[in-house]
């Protein structure tokens, strides 16, 4: 548990935005007007640039204003040692 009280992973996998950002191009669509449109906080998808886990709702909005899959926006990855 961190200082917030919240459970926090410090596992070997990771998660991968690197799938929403490709998509993001071929949609020809800015991560600012995904923000507007999803309602994300700017904060969200800072975390988000850093590889940083967010919520599932998160997740979820962003599934839902770009009409895809959970599998096509994020992704899990095993950590080099």
């Amino acid at each position: 548990m961190n200082s917030n009280g919240r459970y926090t992973y410090d596992g070997p996998l990771q998660v991968s935005y690197n799938k929403l950002w490709k998509l993001l191009i071929d949609k020809n669509t800015k991560s600012s007007d995904l923000g507007r449109d999803a309602g994300l906080a700017s904060n969200t998808l800072s975390k988000m640039r850093k590889n940083e886990t967010v919520s599932m709702d998160t997740l979820l909005k962003i599934c839902e204003v770009l009409d895809c899959d959970l599998s096509d926006v994020v992704e899990i990855v095993r950590e080099e040692k």
